[in-house]
């Protein structure tokens, strides 16, 4: 099967995504700096979950790069990673309204969680599919990031129950990590 479909399906997907999410962005009800002020928890994680879903679309245009064609479980876990994506609107609404409180920042820390071991399914269904010789794998190498952000997760949402702001900072510390994109691809598609 031809992988365009499922990155044009993909684009619409993290496309409504984002608007969502945009769209649970109120304005303030005062005319006055200091009523937008008060919004800036809530504008705050809106931007965090913007470059999630974003460093996941970014990274998903590299690694399908390096795929030629896709089979069922591609497609499945490339599902999968949507319905998991597809929660960061809600949590990020919840935790935006409750940004201190420690049951909303864990579960947006599930919620970041999740997409993170979907995205290693995707990765382990396209190498799968292509085999031993599989370019994603010679790319991917041991992977570092990849099994790093999960334990960052999991540290950051055990945190939310000791300071809301720890988690945040373990949260943020995995975007950061992936802001630029992987430079492992970026060298396998410059060799080829």
């Amino acid at each position: 099967m031809n992988k365009e479909r499922i990155s044009a399906f993909t684009d619409g997907v993290v496309a409504v995504i984002i608007t969502i999410m945009v769209l649970e962005l109120k304005p303030p009800h005062g005319v006055d700096l200091a009523a937008l002020r008060s919004l800036s928890p809530t504008f705050l994680v809106y931007v965090l979950s913007f470059v999630y879903v974003a460093i996941y679309w970014n990274n998903h245009h590299h690694v399908f790069s390096l795929v030629k064609e896709v089979d069922g479980a591609i497609l499945w876990a490339n599902l999968q990673l949507l319905f998991w994506i597809s929660l960061v609107p809600f949590t990020t609404a919840w935790m935006g309204e409750n940004p201190t409180r420690p049951i909303p920042v864990a579960i947006y820390g599930v919620s970041v969680l999740m997409p993170a071991l979907s995205w290693m399914i995707m990765q382990t269904a396209i190498v799968n599919r292509q085999g031993p010789t599989s370019r994603l794998k010679a790319a991917l190498g041991r992977d570092l990031k990849g099994k790093l952000s999960p334990i960052l997760y999991v540290i950051g949402i055990c945190s939310a129950f000791v300071n809301p702001w720890i988690a945040d900072l373990f949260y943020a510390s995995v975007s950061l990590m992936w802001l630029i994109p992987d430079q492992r691809i970026e060298q396998s598609l410059a060799r080829n």
